[in-house]
């Protein structure tokens, strides 16, 4: 079940559908209209409170389609007061990516190894990535396409809607221009990153050729009517490519982030080590002397031994095992410099 808009008549109207499986392919089942404004059907009886109108509900058992409250939620959610919004979407991300970090079915990975339409992961590679080269597409995780899996053609086109919204300006030419794939067509060594360098009529004559080919694909539209006329999901790509021009910094900024990303050392920021040996010492109970003389073998057992005692579980006190554990690693730490300077010498 999916939340889908489409324009009548100048204006923005929304319905909720579902993708139903008829043997062959998904096809998308058209199950309530909301209007204009999904908006009106969030009831707020006061305070944090909300709940999604009755009426919706009734109208899906009716279908035969009852919808559990947590959907209806993630459906509505977008329209509903943006300060209760803030207050109920982390609890729903987290549950989202619970989901995601689920592996994939074996049927699942078959199907996006043999069914996903190359169309469909330029999009995808491009609205993770921002990269005009598409040299990398075929090492992309499966798991990045989990999510075309059991989705009509309409649903799917939907989605997309929803992520190109986020593009910025600067980025539609640039994103229609390599999600039809038109740097193939070209020779030149700058197609991949500076496609205004181009004959753009060469690219516009490339561009109408590759529109006209996927509206015509019958296995891409799978579920879908294919008319004559231009598929209503292609007009907005028609309007990226026609209606705005190449951002300026499209070549610079991939080089830049290049070259930051060849230079940057990943990893969890280290905490520096500020305890000194007389406060590691009254922690421990041995004297300064005693812990600069002891191996790192004899401070692991001095922690364990210490840790018996202090441990929580044990009866002792939460905050001094939690600096007994402190003045181990520091303790450690300071072992492993000293270690190497001498060694160096």
């Amino acid at each position: 079940m999916y939340l889908a808009q489409c324009a009548i008549k100048g204006q923005v109207h929304y319905f909720i559908r579902e993708s139903v499986w008829d043997g062959n392919c998904f096809k998308s089942r058209q199950l309530l209209s909301l209007g204009t404004n999904p908006g009106d059907y969030i009831v707020y009886p006061g305070g944090n409170a909300y709940y999604i109108d009755q009426a919706v509900e009734d109208r899906l058992d009716s279908l035969g389609c009852p919808a559990e409250a947590d959907d209806l939620e993630d459906l509505f959610r977008p329209f509903m007061k943006p300060r209760i919004r803030r207050l109920v979407e982390s609890f729903r991300d987290r549950a989202k990516a619970r989901e995601k970090r689920l592996g994939l079915k074996p049927e699942e990975e078959h199907r996006l190894r043999t069914k996903t339409a190359e169309f469909d992961k330029r999009r995808i590679h491009y609205l993770r990535s921002g990269r005009m080269d598409q040299g990398r597409i075929g090492r992309m995780p499966l798991q990045l396409y989990k999510w075309l899996c059991g989705k009509s053609r309409d649903e799917i086109e939907q989605c997309f809607m929803r992520m190109e919204c986020r593009l910025k300006a600067s980025e539609l030419k640039i994103y229609t221009y390599v999600i039809f794939n038109l740097q193939r067509f070209f020779t030149e060594s700058f197609a991949k990153t500076i496609p205004q360098g181009l004959n753009q009529e060469e690219v516009e004559k490339y561009f109408l050729k590759g529109i006209c080919s996927l509206n015509s694909d019958p296995s891409f539209w799978a579920g879908e009517e294919v008319g004559s006329s231009l598929h209503p999901y292609l007009i907005r790509y028609l309007i990226m490519f026609f209606d705005y021009e190449y951002g300026p910094d499209t070549f610079w900024r991939d080089y830049i982030r290049d070259f930051m990303n060849a230079r940057r050392s990943w990893g969890p920021l280290q905490r520096k080590s500020t305890m000194t040996y007389k406060e590691a010492s009254d922690i421990f109970g041995v004297t300064e002397v005693a812990l600069k003389k002891m191996t790192k073998r004899g401070i692991v057992r001095l922690y364990r031994r210490m840790a018996q005692k202090l441990h929580p579980d044990k009866g002792g006190s939460h905050e001094k095992f939690i600096q007994l554990t402190e003045a181990y690693h520091d303790l450690l730490k300071k072992r492993v410099k000293t270690t190497v300077r001498f060694t160096r010498r």
